[in-house]
């Protein structure tokens, strides 16, 4: 017998649903079992709120940045961010069932690119099989009213300061509020290639139970904003080593890792400027969305020589489509520096935007896509 109100019912306000620990819940690897927990806790959190949020309030509701980018935020943090529409929320899970305190972690509210309009506070009870949304908050109120620890680094609110029924944010929202949701906050400096190999060095070792507490709090926010360096901190903390290597995936096959952001090897067919025969060869491959269209992203060597060259294009997955005008194939350095001829920009339709690249052996790079594709993350590619 639940001893809680029934899944799926209002109670003093308050949003109950129901969670299930489903069989095929994917087990993702963690360094400690505290961030063990901290995944397990979130990703039952995110199950039972978003299919009940989309039916709810908005059908467009996605996680964010994607639901494969989720163990690297997990590993060092607590909370899992939804956007709909052009809004984002936060979910924040707890096991504690003894107050109704929200308390986030200050990652969510002072790294530009991962703040939030809303902060949903949830308590979990998984031996009885039910959650309780016990209110949400603003940005805004949470950097004006919520009380910062520097020891835990968090911002904290009492239930008495949080909104308890979440119907109340579609209401507002119907509304168009003129109320701000995000308060300013200060941008942070970003680091050198070196300083956060440094880092990297140093917090991707398991021993380091804590690394969001272990370097203060601007070098770390700076580390966690490239997400390209959250991923290889996410990897070294597994162990994983060299996982975004270009060409060993061309000698033995994608990793793993980047198997789940969709990179496949495979072979190419181009006729040589001047031959009539087809020459076939190894590249990299991985399709995108842009606005509900499909392309391909493709990496190939164009010579052996030592002067390495890689080619990278964008093409349109439907055959004689094209790139529409205002499309931009950019590559960036691994601390995000543009360099010579980094851009290519579709001014009209075209078959392909392409970039060809002279790199040193190591030497990493990070591609874009304007308008962004959907589920965009960074990643550092190594060649």
């Amino acid at each position: 017998m639940l001893n809680s109100p029934p899944p799926f019912t209002l109670d003093s306000q308050q949003l109950y649903l129901e969670i299930l620990q489903s069989p095929e819940m994917q087990e993702q690897p963690y360094s400690t079992a505290g961030a063990s927990q901290r995944g397990w806790i979130n990703q039952i959190c995110l199950q039972a709120f978003l299919p009940w949020f989309k039916e709810e309030i908005a059908p467009s509701a996605r996680v964010y940045p994607n639901s494969t980018a989720l163990p690297s935020f997990w590993e060092v943090v607590n909370g899992t961010a939804i956007t709909f529409d052009s809004d984002r929320l936060v979910l924040i899970p707890t096991l504690a069932m003894d107050g109704d305190e929200l308390r986030v972690p200050q990652e969510w509210v002072d790294i530009p690119e991962w703040v939030a309009d809303y902060y949903i506070a949830i308590q979990v009870n998984p031996d009885d099989g039910w959650m309780k949304i016990f209110g949400y908050t603003t940005h805004q109120i949470l950097k004006t009213k919520g009380v910062y620890d520097p020891g835990d680094r968090t911002y904290s609110l009492e239930s008495e300061d949080l909104i308890a029924d979440i119907n109340v944010l579609w209401v507002t929202r119907q509304l168009n509020d003129p109320e701000p949701l995000r308060a300013e906050i200060a941008p942070l400096t970003p680091i050198a290639k070196t300083q956060a190999e440094n880092l990297l060095e140093r917090l991707g070792h398991p021993d380091v139970k804590f690394p969001r507490l272990a370097v203060p709090f601007p070098l770390w926010g700076a580390l966690l904003a490239h997400s390209g360096w959250r991923k290889k901190l996410y990897e070294l903390r597994q162990g994983l080593l060299v996982q975004w290597s270009v060409p060993q995936w061309l000698q033995t096959g994608v990793a793993n890792f980047a198997q789940q952001w969709g990179w496949e090897k495979r072979q190419f067919v181009v006729v040589p400027a001047g031959m009539r025969s087809a020459e076939p060869f190894l590249g990299l491959s991985r399709q995108i969305t842009v606005a509900e269209n499909t392309y391909e992203l493709r990496i190939f060597p164009k010579s052996a020589s030592e002067d390495y060259v890689w080619r990278f294009e964008l093409r349109n997955t439907t055959p004689d489509g094209q790139i529409p005008a205002g499309f931009k194939l950019r590559l960036l350095t691994e601390d995000l520096q543009a360099f010579e001829n980094n851009e290519d920009t579709a001014t009209t339709p075209v078959d392909m935007l392409y970039l060809e690249v002279i790199l040193e052996l190591g030497e990493g790079l990070v591609w874009e896509i304007e308008p962004a594709p959907e589920d965009y993350d960074r990643e550092i590619l190594r060649f």
